[in-house]
């Protein structure tokens, strides 16, 4: 399968595996949930009537004062404790390495299928510069979320786009579901598409 890099006559060729894979969305589905997942803190903490401050005496005689109530901790009274009290725990989700793998190759075949993979020889940015990010991806139809994805993305091009709130910049390495999905195009370098393919064949 050929790819073509942009600006040139020059193609790459890749496995039918990574960008021809049929997509799968229950898979695709799971994959990015569970990502989504496991970066949540999951630190919630409520406290039951035990663990809240306060006295445990019964608060009135038991007869002739209407309701019968014992401590004033119970969960019907403010200030009381929570019936089922929320505590800490880890919403991660297991997603074998198979799955995870499958997944990525599926989303980066639907991408290249509606044709929003666009693919240059290289791109990097010689200083820190928002203004020189923004003139060079002007001659790009990205559209408003565009992801690049580098080989090895370099420091200068991490920090000309953090001011800009809809462009990221991955490494091969750092790539995710999550970032794919929600680009509108993603750029890649040559070497990057190689580098995946070697990562996900």
């Amino acid at each position: 399968m050929e790819l073509a890099i942009n600006n040139t006559s020059k193609t790459v060729s890749v496995s039918e595996a990574v960008f021809g894979r049929e997509f799968s969305e229950d898979l695709v589905h799971q994959v990015v949930v569970a990502y989504r997942n496991a970066g949540r803190s999951g630190t919630k903490a409520q406290k039951t009537r035990a663990e809240v401050n306060g006295t445990t005496k019964k608060s009135k005689k038991q007869k002739g004062g209407g309701a019968r109530h014992g401590a004033l901790t119970a969960p019907i009274f403010v200030g009381g404790g929570r019936a089922f009290a929320a505590k800490p725990r880890s919403f991660a989700q297991k997603v074998n390495r198979k799955m995870y793998r499958a997944a990525m190759a599926a989303i980066l075949s639907e991408l290249n299928r509606q044709g929003r993979i666009t693919i240059v020889e290289s791109f990097d940015i010689d200083t820190p510069k928002t203004s020189g990010l923004v003139a060079k991806l002007k001659g790009f139809e990205l559209g408003k979320r565009p992801l690049i994805v580098t080989e090895d993305a370099s420091e200068n091009l991490f920090l000309s786009a953090r001011n800009l709130p809809y462009v990221q910049v991955r490494d091969v390495q750092g790539l995710d579901p999550v970032s794919l999905v929600g680009a509108d195009t993603v750029l890649m370098t040559a070497d990057a598409v190689k580098k995946i393919e070697e990562w996900l064949a």
